[in-house]
């Protein structure tokens, strides 16, 4: 049988061994014996998040005309109120939709004033493409002449390096291009093409089809993430079709609800347990769009 002998420790020892302890527990944050637990990521409140969606032109100034006639607001205010309508069902309650009935660049710089005073969290432009003028081609429609380009189908994003947040404004544009294609969209490389002129832009995202658009003011003045979605070509006869119907447009629509939503959820995780957010100083008032 063997013997075990167990130490004695001097009253000194115990003390050592509890100042250790002591020293460990501040060191974890923790009493000792327990499990290090981690804090819930924050998740998205879609309650409180404020979507501004931007009805693009007014009907005064209705934009480019389709290959059949008709105005582009009119494309534009109804997919953004169907935006808005599929965003409020998701539970983005405080989705606004913005028009105005000024005209540039009185009416744009109207825009986003108000989407600053709103406090919003995101900024929307809704707008439907066409092409420079030397492009387009003759035709009748219902004994009508009018002017089209079947080139260059496909939705295209827009972002401004000037603006407050162009990291955001990057991240959202990149979500919602993803989630346009998820859902059997692409976007035009056009507007990478020496034929677009003074046009021409950067493609930032060749993924997700995010072009940089410096100029345009509702991007540069807005204080929040802000992108310029052109859902497609409306001098296009085909996609014109496409563009006009109520399944196209809940394409799109769910497809902006899905990038809202990762958005807004990405924006919840705390980062050093607050969520971060740079601003900065209003940008310069371009004369333009």
């Amino acid at each position: 049988m063997i013997s075990v002998r167990r130490a004695r420790l001097a009253p000194s020892a115990f003390v050592a061994i509890a100042l250790l302890c002591a020293v460990r527990q501040a060191a974890d944050g923790q009493p000792q014996g327990t499990a290090a637990t981690k804090p819930a990521a924050a998740s998205c409140q879609r309650s409180a998040f404020r979507v501004v969606v931007d009805v693009g032109h007014t009907v005064d100034v209705p934009g480019a005309m389709s290959a059949r006639g008709v105005a582009e607001y009119a494309f534009n205010l109804a997919l953004a109120q169907q935006a808005q309508q599929t965003l409020i069902e998701a539970g983005f309650a405080n989705t606004v939709l913005l028009t105005t009935d000024k005209p540039p660049p009185q009416g744009l710089i109207e825009r986003a004033t108000r989407a600053n005073a709103m406090a919003a969290d995101l900024f929307i432009a809704i707008h439907h493409d066409s092409v420079p003028d030397n492009l387009l081609q003759n035709w009748d429609y219902q004994g009508q002449p009018n002017r089209y380009n079947d080139d260059y189908p496909g939705y295209a994003l827009f972002i401004s390096n000037d603006n407050a947040d162009r990291a955001g404004s990057l991240a959202f544009g990149r979500l919602l291009g993803l989630a346009l294609q998820a859902r059997g969209l692409h976007y035009t490389p056009h507007y990478t093409l020496p034929l677009m002129g003074h046009r021409r832009r950067e493609l930032l995202d060749a993924e997700a089809g995010v072009y940089r658009y410096d100029q345009l003011i509702v991007l540069r003045l807005t204080r929040m993430p802000a992108v310029l979605l052109e859902a497609g070509s409306i001098v296009n006869r085909d996609e014109e079709l496409a563009l006009g119907t109520p399944e196209r447009r809940a394409i799109t629509s769910a497809a902006i609800a899905a990038a809202v939503e990762d958005f807004c959820q990405a924006r919840a995780r705390p980062v050093g347990g607050s969520v971060v957010r740079r601003v900065a100083p209003p940008p310069r008032v371009p004369a333009t769009r």
